[in-house]
């Protein structure tokens, strides 16, 4: 018997097509890659499906901390239309080389909440990723509009945020603390603009919970595909 081609598409979902190589890369202890990522907060999407929410795929979020020109990224920034979400996640990644598809070595996330006028960066491992986050809120913050007051909004580094305990599950906490946060926005009572999510990621987003989403995650992966392929065997 053959072996499998690791370039084979499996599922195509949404935008996002996922290849027989991702399912290796859960299935071990490894390094999550943009393909992956990118599905689950395509999911996430789909499974939270409010306007005022926008989940950035890691390949626009890393154009956006990389363009060099100014128009450019406004032309660009324009149509994600920030300045009407109330909520905005961003994966981080601290790869800087344009050439090099997929490239760097550590994700993070970045978190933009318009009822306190607030961008939260999540990291898993000692603010690795503060300097491109920083980045990228520097790019982003004159798209989303001033508060009430006319202040723009600020940076915060979550100190609290939870941490890995390996080298290679970064990407799987942007994906945990992700969806705490769409489900908090979504589901939670909102108190007030100092009544922030970062208790319930604290409570949820624990190094076991984290090591579950490997699984939970390959679990979604061919669930769709049993589907797709249930759907194309009656066609």
């Amino acid at each position: 018997m053959g072996k499998s081609d690791p370039d084979e598409k499996i599922l195509s979902y949404n935008d996002v097509v996922l290849r027989r190589s991702d399912l290796d890369i859960l299935s071990g202890p490894y390094f999550l890659n943009d393909r992956i990522i990118e599905f689950y907060l395509s999911y996430l999407s789909s499974y939270y499906p409010s306007q005022d929410i926008l989940l950035v795929p890691p390949s626009i979020a890393f154009w956006i901390i990389q363009c060099p020109f100014a128009e450019a990224l406004k032309d660009f920034l324009e149509p994600l239309h920030l300045s009407e979400k109330a909520l905005v996640l961003f994966p981080v990644n601290d790869n800087d080389d344009v050439n090099k598809a997929e490239g760097g070595s550590h994700w993070s996330l970045l978190a933009y909440y318009r009822n306190a006028n607030l961008f939260v960066h999540h990291d898993s491992c000692r603010s690795l990723n503060s300097e491109p986050a920083k980045n990228l809120y520097k790019a982003v913050v004159g798209y989303v509009g001033l508060s009430e007051s006319g202040s723009k909004a600020r940076f915060l580094e979550c100190a609290d945020s939870p941490k890995q305990v390996n080298g290679y599950d970064c990407g799987l906490y942007v994906t945990a603390i992700a969806r705490v946060i769409c489900d908090w926005h979504v589901n939670s009572e909102k108190i007030g603009a100092n009544d922030l999510w970062f208790s319930i990621v604290k409570e949820r987003v624990t190094s076991s919970s984290v090591d579950c989403m490997r699984t939970e995650i390959l679990v979604l992966i061919r669930d769709l595909m049993a589907k797709r392929s249930g759907q194309h065997a009656q066609e």
